[in-house]
């Protein structure tokens, strides 16, 4: 009996290997090549034959949306690993950087998630609500500490967020946009009394000892 249950159980765990091989895959060749990309690709990269990539996504749209739900649970999971982080804002920096990668996948599939998205409004929501979940859990963490302004919400960071990444368009932009998500978040801390007003007399030094 056990040798019968070991027999069907392989095949099982054999596929669910196989489709995250797929879906690992497709996110490297779909960020790099865009939707256009052969799904033949795909299969070559994941060391699997086309025949078993279509028998986990039977069309291009179904690969799309798998991997996008993959990506979005990834970000999700990973909010809940760094709440245990030192530096709240440093996690929540963490997580925007991390998340420049979901949207470089996304870029490369945006046309067939368009269909999805017509086809109904789930996957929206799906995204929306994991996502806002996420980055909410990271900000009430860093406001809680004392280190992050108050007066912004999840939704407001996810528009400031996608924003950057949607003006950007020219080969290379996941580096410019990283780099102003860290202006973005520093000028959300909240800064120490001291410091504040060392900066406003340095200005005043500067200016007596140019008269002299």
């Amino acid at each position: 009996m056990d040798d019968h249950t070991d027999q069907t159980r392989k095949p099982r765990a054999d596929a669910v290997r196989n489709r995250e091989r797929v879906l690992e895959a497709a996110k490297v060749v779909f960020n790099a090549g865009g939707p256009e990309t052969s799904l033949e690709a795909v299969a070559k990269r994941a060391g699997v034959g086309i025949g078993t990539l279509y028998r986990h996504f039977p069309t291009r749209e179904d690969l799309f949306e798998a991997v996008y739900r993959r990506e979005v649970e990834q970000l999700s999971e990973l909010a809940e690993q760094l709440k245990s982080a030192k530096d709240p804002v440093d996690a929540l920096r963490r997580w925007l950087h991390s998340s420049v990668e979901f949207v470089a996948t996304k870029k490369g599939m945006v046309a067939a998630l368009a269909l999805a998205v017509q086809s109904g409004s789930e996957l929206q929501a799906f995204s929306f609500e994991r996502l806002t979940k996420a980055i909410g859990s990271l900000l009430d963490r860093a406001v809680a500490a004392g280190a992050m302004r108050a007066d912004i919400s999840p939704e407001d960071l996810l528009r400031a967020f996608f924003g950057m990444c949607y003006m950007h368009d020219q080969p290379g932009w996941q580096s410019s946009v990283l780099r102003m998500l860290d202006v973005f978040v520093d000028g959300l801390r909240v800064q120490p009394a001291g410091k504040t007003k060392a900066r406003a007399i340095r200005p005043a030094k500067s200016a007596v000892k140019r008269k002299r």
